[in-house]
């Protein structure tokens, strides 16, 4: 009968089980994997959803930015970068009109901290499982993460790290061997000293003292963004500047080198300030629609940002004339783009700039900008459905990898007690029916992920 080298539950090798045993268990336990896969699934489709929620708070973020610019003596002002591989800008109606040389020296980044690789036991555990405290310090904030039983698999453990809001990634290299790799927030103050109370494994894995014991590898430091305006030196712990740099302006760091901004003001700069808006709301736009035919469709949050911001361009809000916004060039198309009239435009600006300007803008913030502009900010206001459905999401997806941590373990009982009892069945020895035999077919519990 043929046999195959496995492991068992407490790590050694050597011990052997037969083929025809492994194949047993695996059999007797298909309705076990089949169910793991059904969790795995619900796992991957969270993550996939939590993923697109973020895009679209991220769409929605950086269209109201560009709206909000252009709000007030905004839709009158412009800045323009030289060198858009070095820098963006925007400007609002405080902005002083000139030339500003600008040069990056460095860019904000965070720290990331690397673990040494590791083995896995063989129910996929790191550590022994007794209770461990992990604490993250950065800047003059900390951040507490507790491991234990239910969550020190590379996955459990990553979820118990985001959901504290500290980036951890799994890497798996080819050698099948695991290590953990921890992103900071940008900015030189954001360094973190990482001390670890509990499990022993946990200590030597995760302990980093930048003045002391260092089991974590730092690949990159903390680092503020270095530019220099006009001569001045500017630091920054992220890489949008607003105010610091230019006043009135904001600076949206890319890269190191030279760039000019500059800035303009006057009626003549209100058409193009116009077709930038309507460029920014046509990329949001392609982005909901995109999303909607994606990864969130007929999802709640997503429906409302579309039908909400698209009623606005319908309707004005309430407060704009569309009859005036179509003389002036402004409509929609059938996608729900806007859609901008040169022609129209421009001969509305000849007759009368500052009504045009009005429509946009107010002082009472009734212009169709200024509503795109708070639309935009409460549907991704902390009281929002978008909110609400991301931290729901993610705490699925935290009880979710529990549940697989906990059939993960159960399961490795039930395989071995299984294996032991087939093989004594055939008096052939216990063993453990973690591995298979013979064609490298991986371990019975793959399909945990």
């Amino acid at each position: 009968m043929a046999t195959s080298s496995i492991n068992s539950t407490n790590g050694s090798t050597g011990a052997t089980v037969s083929t025809d045993v492994y194949n047993r268990v695996q059999q007797t336990m298909a309705s076990q994997t089949s169910a793991a896969a059904k969790l795995n699934a619900s796992i991957t489709k969270d993550q996939t959803k939590l993923s697109a929620l973020g895009q679209l708070q991220s769409a929605l973020a950086s269209f109201q930015q560009i709206a909000a610019s252009l709000t007030g003596n905004g839709l009158s002002t412009s800045a323009a970068s030289s060198a858009k591989t070095v820098l963006t800008a925007s400007s609002t109606g405080t902005a002083k009109a000139g030339t500003y040389a600008i040069d990056v020296k460095q860019l904000a980044q965070g720290q990331f901290l690397t673990s040494e690789e590791f083995d896995l036991s063989a129910d996929g555990k790191i550590g022994s499982g007794a209770t461990t405290t992990v604490k993250i310090e950065f800047g003059a904030s900390s951040k507490s993460v507790t491991i234990d039983a239910s969550n020190n698999t590379p996955a459990g453990m990553a979820a118990a790290f985001k959901a504290a809001g500290i980036d951890v990634t799994v890497v798996k290299g080819d050698d099948g061997q695991y290590s953990l790799s921890i992103a900071g927030q940008p900015g030189a103050a954001n360094s973190m000293r990482i001390s670890v109370s509990g499990d022993a494994t946990l200590k030597n894995l995760l302990t980093y003292d930048p003045a002391g014991t260092q089991k974590l590898k730092q690949t990159s430091a903390a680092m503020d963004a270095i530019l220099t305006v006009d001569g001045k030196e500017i630091k920054s712990p992220t890489n949008t500047i607003k105010d610091a740099a230019i006043g009135g302006a904001t600076l949206n760091l890319v890269g190191a080198g030279k760039s000019d901004v500059t800035i303009s003001a006057g009626a003549g700069q209100i058409g193009d300030n116009l077709k930038a808006l309507a460029s920014a709301y046509n990329d949001l736009n392609a982005k909901l629609l995109k999303l909607q035919k994606g990864e969130l469709k007929s999802d709640t949050a997503l429906n409302q940002a579309i039908s909400q911001m698209s009623m606005l361009l319908k309707t004005g809000g309430g407060s704009v004339s569309v009859t005036k916004l179509a003389a002036a060039g402004i409509g929609q198309d059938k996608d729900g783009n806007m859609v901008l009239d040169d022609k129209k435009l421009q001969a509305a600006l000849a007759a009368d700039s500052s009504a045009v300007a009005r429509l946009f803008t107010s002082d009472d913030k009734r212009g169709i900008a200024d509503l795109l502009s708070s639309k935009a900010a409460t549907l991704t206001s902390a009281n929002s459905v978008l909110t609400k459905e991301t931290s729901l999401t993610s705490s699925e997806i935290t009880s979710l990898n529990s549940k697989k941590a906990a059939m993960t373990k159960a399961m490795t009982a039930q395989a071995n007690a299984l294996a032991a009892l087939y093989t004594a069945q055939a008096q052939t020895g216990a063993g453990s029916a973690l591995t298979a035999g013979g064609k490298g077919t991986g371990t019975l519990f793959d399909m945990l992920g």
